[in-house]
């Protein structure tokens, strides 16, 4: 499936969430936010080193993202691996748990992949920045670990 394109709405979702203001595992519905900007940064796996690189990069940065929008990582890993990630690394923002692949296939980012000769699938790092009125103003696309941050901020403005 494709990604969404710029301009379009948002595909909306509910799906469990963790971390930042969200203390305790609940449900977050992405229409909800409508009126301020959102980013979903999709990652692949919790505490792999690309995708530490990418997490601690944004937590190190807290200060300059924390006004500009809310910002939520997702993979497809459950609730209670997201919890530890965020303990282990000390991440200030919340994480979606997407297991049944809702999410990233609704945003196009279940893809095929292959490392060493096999071939799989899984989430492309991707990232999208979502306006105030619920249509997408950025897509990030494959972005690499240590470039993502810089990338998020630019496009932020």
């Amino acid at each position: 499936m494709p990604h969404p394109s710029l301009n379009s709405l948002a595909p909306n979702f509910t799906a469990p969430v963790i971390g930042g203001t969200y203390k305790s595992e609940t449900t977050l519905t992405l229409s909800h936010l409508r009126g301020q900007k959102v980013v979903l940064y999709f990652y692949p796996k919790d505490d792999t080193p690309g995708c530490t690189t990418q997490a601690c990069a944004l937590r190190d940065s807290w200060s300059q993202i924390q006004n500009k929008a809310h910002l939520f990582g997702i993979s497809t890993d459950p609730i209670k691996r997201h919890a530890k990630f965020i303990e282990k690394y000390t991440l200030p923002f919340p994480l979606i748990a997407d297991e049944d692949h809702h999410i990233v296939n609704a945003y196009g980012v279940w893809v095929e992949k292959t490392l060493y000769g096999k071939t799989y699938m899984g989430t492309e790092r991707t990232t999208f920045i979502i306006g105030e009125d619920g249509r997408i103003t950025a897509i990030l696309e494959k972005v690499k670990p240590d470039e993502h941050l810089e990338k998020m901020l630019t496009a932020l403005g």
